[in-house]
């Protein structure tokens, strides 16, 4: 039975996302390519939250964007409910680490603005909005703009914007790298209870392992430049429960043990980069 900082997950789940073989090589002058991503093969589950995790420059941003059709693989597939990635769509919302909400438009105005471009009728759009607004813990500030709120708040509105338009898959590039230490948990911990009150599956990149091992119902690490993938890692101390709150996660049996272990392999990979 979960008690108040744990909820049960459910293990059936179906493959959300599949990444095969996924390589990608950059141009440079005089011809010469650099390879960012080799052959990268790994799921993602429906609603799960998964996180991609490695040393700088291992490719992890390179790897999101394919995802999001933002970079075309060199070689391989991406495929989302089994249908191949091959451009930006609307089954893929992106939250990216600067914010990135309209200055001029209010909280509710900028949470609407992707219906408002889809021809959503404004009772329905409106409607829409507010309960994202509510989710991410906004109404007090519905009106407000962006001037007026904090870079938490701003980017609980770039996540509330972004599941409004109800995407397939979330996807997250580092998104509370910008945040003090204080906002940063927080957002954690609202991620988590997100996961819990809607069907999002998430896939996110960070650089940091504590971040990684508290939000992650599985890590995919990469390994250093060109980035493969090195270990497909369950959070098994988890017992099958996603942690709410961080202080129960730092005193998790289990959790020293995994932290230990992913810096170890960070080391390594690191040490390949010298």
């Amino acid at each position: 039975m979960a008690d108040s900082q744990t909820v049960s997950r459910d293990q059936s789940r179906r493959v959300k996302l599949s990444v095969r073989e996924a390589t990608k090589d950059f141009e440079l002058k005089k011809g010469e390519k650099i390879r960012a991503v080799e052959s990268a093969s790994f799921d993602v589950y429906e609603n799960e939250l998964c996180l991609i995790l490695g040393p700088s420059g291992c490719g992890k941003s390179t790897l999101l964007k394919m995802v999001a059709g933002l970079e075309e693989p060199t070689s391989g597939m991406l495929m989302l409910d089994g249908r191949e990635i091959i451009d930006p769509g609307r089954d893929r919302g992106m939250v990216f680490q600067s914010y990135t909400s309209f200055p001029w438009l209010t909280v509710q105005q900028n949470v609407e603005y992707g219906m408002r471009l889809n021809h959503v009728v404004p009772k329905e759009r409106r409607e829409h909005a507010e309960h994202y607004i509510e989710l991410v813990h906004l109404t007090k500030f519905k009106d407000a703009y962006p001037k007026q709120l904090s870079g938490g708040m701003k980017q609980r509105v770039a996540i509330a914007r972004t599941l409004a338009n109800s995407p397939e898959i979330l996807l997250m590039d580092e998104p509370f790298g910008a945040l003090d230490a204080e906002t940063r948990w927080h957002m954690q911990e609202l991620l988590i209870e997100i996961m819990e009150n809607s069907e999002t599956t998430v896939l996110m990149v960070t650089h940091d392992i504590e971040e990684a091992i508290f939000l992650a119902d599985r890590i995919i690490f990469m390994s250093a430049h060109p980035g493969r993938v090195r270990e497909n890692i369950v959070t098994e101390f988890k017992g099958g429960m996603r942690i709410r709150d961080k202080e129960h996660m730092l005193q998790a049996e289990g959790f020293p043990e995994l932290e230990r272990q992913i810096v170890r392999m960070m080391r390594e990979e690191s040490r390949q980069l010298t």
